[in-house]
């Protein structure tokens, strides 16, 4: 993420360095127009598709003694214009953050370029990550998936979603979309786009995977787990870049983030390797959206293994990488020390000798040479 200088010329219009200042301007606009088309009786029926979630499903329950209805929801096809308008707030919360929070802290820490591009990283995903954790976390207690773990696998296909749940996976389309432009609005260095365009593919094909196979209740559990473990990373690296010194934060999250790669696998078995595969609903129903089948099944745990392996590779060179900095660090303190004590002993050895020199020509010793 290269550093944003601002200049008194104004670019021209509809130029490549227009476009990047103002971005967040443009978009806001756009936003605003499918709001204001709320207002019209003509323009509601399409801006409802942007604004709203779709594929609302009412169920009535005779429990108690009146008879109560509860809304859930399903996913479509339209739900893709939803995602669209949720990924131009994204970009608008970006711009924000940047604007009023990451800039002026920037500004008064004055970091080369390199940590600027990370600390900007860090600083964006750290928000979005705790974010997403804490109503993540909120609609796993509200499920009360924790208190039965077997609800995982249990009843499914789980078509039928909650509003927040439904609206979690909205946002989390949204907002792993917004990345993809982020990365010419931010300025992002060609040496580091194949590295974000790596793992913003891999959350969007994991995410749209847990939302269309019906796997939603697993992929909230798992997402928490792993957004926590990327929010300590995050918190570590915005410490480490205001003291060099503080880096237990790395320590505590390399454990954490190892317990979580195998909890994600633990969880993963057992929720499709024995949970689905024992289920009494087997077979392919697009209609139903039951998808539990050994292709996919074997395809699901798969792509989650392969991940967790990749997510560990990269772990491991990351450690290695980190390991050889800091010998590298203590060789270079002891032969700086080194020199030194060389040069404080000549030092000392040129102070005694000139004493002794001295001592040679003092009128003692020249009474008892001519004695």
């Amino acid at each position: 993420m290269g550093i944003r200088k601002k200049t008194n010329k104004n670019p021209p219009v509809l130029s490549h360095e227009f476009v990047i200042q103002n971005h967040a301007d443009i978009v806001s606009c756009v936003a605003m127009v499918f709001l204001l088309g709320l207002m019209f009786e003509v323009t509601s029926k399409v801006a409802v598709l942007f604004i709203t979630v779709q594929y609302n499903v009412t169920i009535s329950s005779n429990e108690g003694p009146e008879e109560t209805s509860v809304n859930y929801f399903q996913h479509g096809l339209k739900d893709l214009a939803t995602v669209f308008f949720y990924m131009l707030v994204a970009i608008i919360m970006h711009a924000i953050i940047q604007e009023y929070v990451l800039d002026k802290i920037n500004r008064k820490m004055h970091f080369s370029k390199t940590k600027h591009s990370k600390f900007n990283e860090s600083g964006q995903l750290s928000a979005f990550y705790l974010f997403s954790c804490g109503w993540g976390a909120s609609i796993i207690l509200s499920e009360n998936l924790l208190s039965n773990p077997v609800s995982l696998w249990e009843g499914y296909p789980h078509a039928l979603m909650p509003f927040q749940m439904k609206f979690f996976y909205i946002c989390q389309l949204g907002y792993w979309l917004h990345a993809l432009p982020e990365l010419y609005f931010q300025k992002i260095k060609k040496e580091d786009i194949p590295r974000q365009l790596v793992y913003t593919s891999l959350y969007l094909v994991h995410i749209a995977g847990a939302y269309i196979l019906n796997l939603n209740r697993l992929g909230l559990v798992l997402f928490v787990l792993h957004y926590f473990v990327e929010f300590l990373f995050h918190v570590a690296r915005l410490v480490y870049f205001s003291n060099e010194e503080r880096q237990t934060g790395f320590t505590v999250w390399a454990i954490l983030f190892v317990l979580a790669r195998l909890l994600t696998l633990s969880l993963s078995v057992l929720t499709v390797g024995f949970g689905l595969a024992g289920a009494e609903q087997q077979g392919l129903d697009l209609v139903t959206g039951n998808f539990n089948v050994l292709f996919v099944r074997v395809t699901v745990l798969a792509a989650i293994c392969s991940t967790q392996a990749f997510m560990m590779w990269k772990f491991i060179n990351f450690q290695l990488r980190r390991w050889r900095e800091q010998a590298q660090l203590q060789q270079s303190l002891k032969k700086k020390q080194a020199p030194s004590k060389s040069k404080s002993k000549n030092k000392a050895n040129g102070v005694n000798g000139s004493v002794s020199a001295n001592g040679a020509d003092s009128p003692r010793a020249r009474k008892e040479k001519s004695s």
